[in-house]
């Protein structure tokens, strides 16, 4: 490979054309403090999830040790605190997405829960024996296997998408699979394997033009980029807390209103009701009618901070940023001997999955982290796109606004480890 000085000394507007404060940014996050192994922690798993800002940890220590209550339904003060912030939670969520009012946005355990709500309340509805899904070669395991599951339970056929080997949707192809029979399409904002960020306006308007409605699986995207549900018209949208700085087990499902209104519950208990006799239940209003039971009252709440926490940082400074890391990323790694990049689409997030040839991906992964580097190997719950481009696995390094130019060199670096320890 080559020498990593030259890589260093190579022009590269990344750190000349873009202004944005990392050393500050890094000072939000207390866990990039730490030292793995005795070496300074470099953390490039953010497609997995990402850290938390302390601001984010504060919220949730705060609603547990002042505002601790159950929302909703109380008439005291912590319940008509905790309520009101986790509402407004919900708001800066819908001004995040651009949804047009509340009723829009709908609070779920994360991206997973959302698209099998929408497999079972909207798809068990609507789709019957001989329908057909549309879904992509590139798609996470959730955004396959609830759609097998509702195409064995009515009847339902799922139909595939193929991608070129730069890992970029065949969209003749698309055209040609979309017929009077499809009845809805599923489709990745972005890749958590490969980085592709796919054309999903173009997507969705040849959709419509079959009235078929369409569900973007936005975990990997409104972390890096603007969201506008208006503006994409899309029909359902869904997204993770705890890959937006967020905690886990909270996401956020936004569907048309009228759409969610024709829909059934997902789930029955608590809070999604108006009034329940033995004879008949009447259901609650939008977007109650979906969330049963207590809340992630505590995620919700530091959702809403994270939401706070990426404006004032802006995602548009923050994305552009990370190209900057993935573009330097993506030369530095190509100059390695034997070393190939999955995924080369021209449009791609800060997501880099690669293979060393005579090295398995677990065993790079193994090594950095003896170096303090914190990278994915394996399959990424997308089996298909391993198939597809004949690997077992890859490791993958994924970048957020919080890393830096020497994270990406001390990942360079210690692939010189790997390549000494097995030649």
């Amino acid at each position: 490979m080559k020498a990593l000085h030259e890589l260093r000394s190579m022009p590269s507007r990344s750190w000349l054309g873009v202004s944005f404060d990392v050393a500050k940014i890094r000072q939000d996050f207390p866990i990039l403090e730490q030292r793995v192994h005795g070496k300074p922690l470099v953390y490039l798993d953010n497609a997995a999830t990402t850290q938390k800002p302390q601001a984010v940890i504060d919220a949730i220590q705060r609603y547990y040790s002042q505002e601790n209550s159950n929302i909703h339904r109380g008439v005291h003060f912590l319940s008509e605190r905790a309520t009101e912030v986790y509402e407004g939670a919900r708001l800066k969520a819908q001004r995040f997405l651009n949804a047009s009012s509340t009723r829009e946005t709908i609070f779920v355990r994360g991206t997973t829960e959302g698209i099998n709500l929408v497999a079972q309340s909207y798809g068990r509805t609507f789709l019957k024996d001989g329908d057909e899904i549309i879904i992509t070669a590139m798609e996470h395991h959730s955004n396959i296997v609830p759609w097998q599951i509702l195409c064995e339970q009515v009847g339902a056929r799922l139909q595939v998408v193929p991608i070129n080997h730069d890992g970029e949707l065949l969209l003749d192809e698309y055209r040609r699979l979309l017929n009077e029979r499809t009845k809805l399409v599923s489709v990745a904002h972005v890749s958590n394997a490969l980085g592709t960020i796919n054309p999903v306006k173009q997507i969705i308007e040849m959709a419509h033009s079959y009235n078929v409605p369409v569900l973007v699986d936005g975990a990997q995207a409104a972390p890096h980029m603007k969201v506008d549900v208006q503006e994409l018209d899309c029909d359902f949208y869904v997204f993770s807390g705890h890959k937006l700085y967020g905690p886990t087990g909270i996401g956020v499902l936004y569907g048309k209103e009228a759409l969610l209104e024709a829909m059934p519950p997902y789930q029955g208990g608590g809070d999604m009701i108006s009034l329940v006799t033995f004879e008949k239940t009447h259901y609650n209003i939008l977007p109650f009618k979906f969330e049963a039971g207590t809340p992630h009252i505590a995620g919700g709440i530091g959702l809403g901070v994270a939401i706070d926490y990426l404006s004032r940082v802006g995602l548009e400074a923050a994305g552009a940023y990370e190209q900057e890391l993935l573009a330097h990323a993506t030369r530095s790694l190509c100059a390695i001997d034997r070393l190939r990049v999955i995924g080369t689409a021209k449009q791609k997030a800060s997501v880099l999955s690669f293979v060393l040839e005579g090295v398995h991906p677990h065993d790079i992964g193994t090594i950095l982290d003896r170096e303090g580097i914190a990278i994915r190997a394996g399959h990424h719950c997308a089996m298909p796109v391993m198939q597809r481009f004949g690997v077992p696995a890859t490791a993958r390094a994924s970048f957020a606004f919080y890393n830096t130019k020497e994270d990406v060199d001390a990942l360079v670096q210690a692939m010189d480890k790997v390549i000494e320890v097995f030649g």
